[in-house]
């Protein structure tokens, strides 16, 4: 199977579908892959990186799109990446259809197979794909919340009114 990796376009989306060892993993199980120009450098990784672990550099997302049998990305494709998607291929990213009904009829217009990482389920019925993206949520949540905290015990602010405020923030946050 020839997996495609194309650059993130959405503002702000800097990760990348595949890091180079993932690239190494899936050439030793007997595929191919195709990574963007300059896809992972938001994370670190030039095409170097990708080229040595055995990936193809294709030079657009067009070629990506237009080759690969299996889209890798990280967030839901942008209208753009949509139109470029067609039957028989298969899409693997984060979705989040409810709240978009234009990404939705896109996908559906495609005629691709896309499957949402956030409803892969393991054998016990856990979502593995989510489960790091709440660990790292859950750290900076605890550390989010303790920086106010420090700062009321610091003014002498009642512990009673933590609780009944949790929205409050020191002034200037």
């Amino acid at each position: 199977m020839l997996i495609g990796v194309p650059k993130e376009i959405k503002t702000h989306e800097y990760r990348v579908g595949l890091v180079p060892a993932s690239v190494r993993e899936l050439i030793h199980n007997g595929h191919q892959v195709m990574v963007e120009t300059h896809a992972g450098a938001g994370i670190g990784f030039d095409d170097h990186a990708y080229e040595s672990a055995g990936a193809a550099i294709a030079k657009s997302a067009a070629d990506v799109f237009a080759k690969a049998d299996m889209i890798v990305k990280v967030k839901e494709p942008q209208a753009v990446e949509c139109k470029m998607l067609r039957k028989g291929q298969l899409l693997f990213t984060y979705l989040h259809l409810a709240p978009d009904p234009e990404q939705t009829k896109g996908l559906i217009e495609s005629g691709c197979t896309a499957i949402a990482y956030e409803t892969v389920t393991s054998p016990r019925g856990g979502l593995p794909l989510l489960a790091p993206m709440s660990e790292g949520l859950g750290r900076v949540a605890c550390r989010s919340r303790s920086a106010p905290i420090a700062w009321k015990r610091r003014k002498g602010v009642p512990a009673s009114f933590w609780a009944a405020s949790p929205a409050w923030r020191p002034p200037g946050w």
